[in-house]
């Protein structure tokens, strides 16, 4: 069992979006929406299913094509503005749509060049209205280590309790054996955190380990508390918190 709140919300729930959602391609605005369903497609997170009224048409290329899903049958739609297409990444449901859901119109993430839920941007999928995360200063004793070596220490982490997701140890820079440390390329964004500044691997001898810790330069409002601070996958290293070393857990989400 894991030691954390699982998500709970079960596939196929429905509720209103009570946000403004507008999407954006090729500078163009696609959908622009206070009427938006989410719809959980998974249990971890819902999607946006958008009323075709609420879309810039003009820009919907018909594919003449048809999928059947649990929710209904869907008519594929692709989309055009300017010089930028994007094929087969739209489903207007039908008439016989799960209630609440005919003619509306289901986008993939990526079909969009940036979402918004009013005027802040969202990154890799919808929040989750039913999920929390917080970011809580603690005095609790941290010790990141792997294969026996000490990655960092400290007694000033930043916790971060994220529903569905372990717990994740924020640690300062000056706490960080910077040395095993080597920079990444790799970048990665998060709908809660927002996009993240910097990702290390660690070298440990003649084996580099890639990509184990990560920081938020300029996270979302919320998450201000771990600006510029270092966290560490906890499925990749050992963590010692207070003395007791964790489990590693089995999911993989920075």
């Amino acid at each position: 069992m894991p030691d954390y709140p699982k998500a709970i919300v079960p596939v196929d729930h429905v509720e209103p979006v009570p946000r403004r959602v507008r999407a954006f391609v090729g500078g163009e605005p696609v959908l622009d929406t206070t009427r938006a369903r989410y719809v959980w497609e998974w249990p971890f997170y819902p999607q946006y299913y958008v009323p075709a009224a609420d879309l810039r048409r003009d820009l919907l290329v018909d594919e003449g094509r048809t999928e059947g899903t649990r929710r209904g049958t869907a008519r594929l739609h692709g989309l055009r503005a300017g010089d930028t297409t994007r094929a087969g990444c739209a489903r207007w449901y039908g008439p016989d749509a799960a209630p609440d859901l005919a003619d509306t119109v289901r986008f993939d993430w990526a079909a969009a060049d940036a979402w918004f839920e009013e005027d802040e941007e969202v990154f890799v999928h919808p929040r989750n209205p039913y999920a929390r995360v917080d970011a809580l200063r603690s005095t609790r004793h941290v010790r990141v280590e792997l294969d026996g070596t000490v990655l960092a220490e400290s007694t000033s982490p930043v916790l971060v309790f994220e529903t569905g997701l372990p717990t994740r140890y924020y640690l300062n820079r000056t706490d960080l054996r910077a040395g095993l440390l080597v920079a990444s390329q790799t970048r990665t964004s998060c709908p809660y955190k927002g996009r993240t500044s910097a990702w290390w691997s660690v070298r440990l001898g003649a084996t580099v380990h890639p990509d184990l810790a990560w920081s938020y330069g300029f996270p979302t409002a919320a998450l201000l508390p771990i600006a510029g601070l270092v966290a560490f996958y906890n499925e990749k290293v050992d963590l010692i918190v207070d003395g007791e070393r964790l489990d590693r857990p089995r999911t993989h989400f920075s």
